[in-house]
């Protein structure tokens, strides 16, 4: 049987879906703009399948395509942040402001979604400080750091790509390198406990969050922590804004915490008397938790395959 052309290119595309979502994730820093693109990735591509003649790999020719509609898309929107990227941290944990959903937030990726590789890849992999000072970066910066550093392409592909020159890729390069260590935490200050102790310590957070145990939590905090809390703009920085934030919040409010993975990192589905709250994407350092981005969103939850409520 003649196989269709359809067919075809549904057979040598498909394999790619999930690393090209990954890869348009980071350029966007949203899932559903991601599904979007990568939608629109594959549209293109079949409208073009017939002109492709196997000069560049699929895998290539399909990034190039998703490249240039995500930088397109950047070029009509606003980047995503967290609340730490609009301002200083609150102090007052009785005086959060109020949310503010017109703001585009970042968002976690659910690691069911993600490419795999793109998991255990580290600095150049989907965690949350990563994902968030690459939206800091102007959109060429932000691309070309991605195409060189991430995927690992040559500058003359990276060049061929974007229609620029190998030297400008390079400075291009050079530049959004230098912003970002200015931006993101390096890999050894961010580095995970071994596995017994990090699942331990996942187990006793946990626990002391559910019982809103703030003594606990204060002993697996580092002094440096930082806690946000988007579509929120107050964030709080250090361990007792922290748990002046956490006493406040959690009096009364018989949480439960549901294990998940989101951007490569453990995380929570929090729900609150019963209902989908939060997905609280967790950052360990040493034998500490030194982060928590708390997404208040319930609707998020549906993404980790978890119920709305409980």
């Amino acid at each position: 049987m003649i196989e269709q052309p359809h067919d075809e290119f549904v057979r040598l595309t498909g394999p790619f879906r999930r690393e090209l979502l990954t890869h348009c994730y980071r350029m966007l820093g949203s899932v559903q703009d991601a599904e979007d693109l990568v939608q629109e990735t594959y549209l293109r591509a079949w409208r073009s399948y017939q002109d492709f003649e196997g000069r560049a790999s699929m895998r290539t020719w399909l990034y190039r395509i998703a490249t240039n509609a995500c930088l397109n898309a950047l070029r009509h929107g606003s980047r995503r942040v967290l609340p730490a990227g609009l301002g200083g941290p609150s102090t007052d944990p009785d005086a959060l402001g109020p949310r503010d959903p017109e703001i585009p937030w970042l968002e976690p990726i659910p690691d069911e979604q993600a490419d795999p590789a793109a998991i255990v890849a580290g600095r150049a992999g989907l965690r949350l400080a990563l994902i968030a000072a690459l939206q800091h970066l102007p959109a060429q910066q932000r691309t070309v750091l991605i195409l060189r550093d991430v995927l690992a392409w040559s500058a003359e592909e990276t060049a061929d790509a974007l229609g620029l020159t190998a030297t400008a890729v390079h400075s291009t390069l050079q530049r959004a390198r230098a912003r970002l260590d200015r931006l993101e935490p390096a890999a050894d200050e961010i580095a995970e406990p071994a596995e017994p102790e990090r699942r331990d310590l996942l187990d006793r957070y946990a626990d002391a969050f559910e019982r809103a145990d703030i003594d606990a939590l204060a002993r697996l905090l580092t002094e440096d922590a930082v806690w946000q809390m988007p579509p929120n703009p107050s964030w709080f920085a250090g361990r007792d804004g922290v748990l002046r934030l956490l006493e406040a919040r959690l009096r009364g409010a018989r949480p439960r915490l549901v294990p998940v993975r989101a951007n490569g990192q453990p995380g929570f589905a929090m729900y609150k008397d019963g209902e989908a709250f939060a997905i609280q994407v967790v950052t360990l350092r040493g034998r500490a938790v030194s982060a928590v981005t708390a997404f208040h969103d319930g609707a998020l939850v549906e993404r980790f395959g978890l119920p709305a409520r409980l």
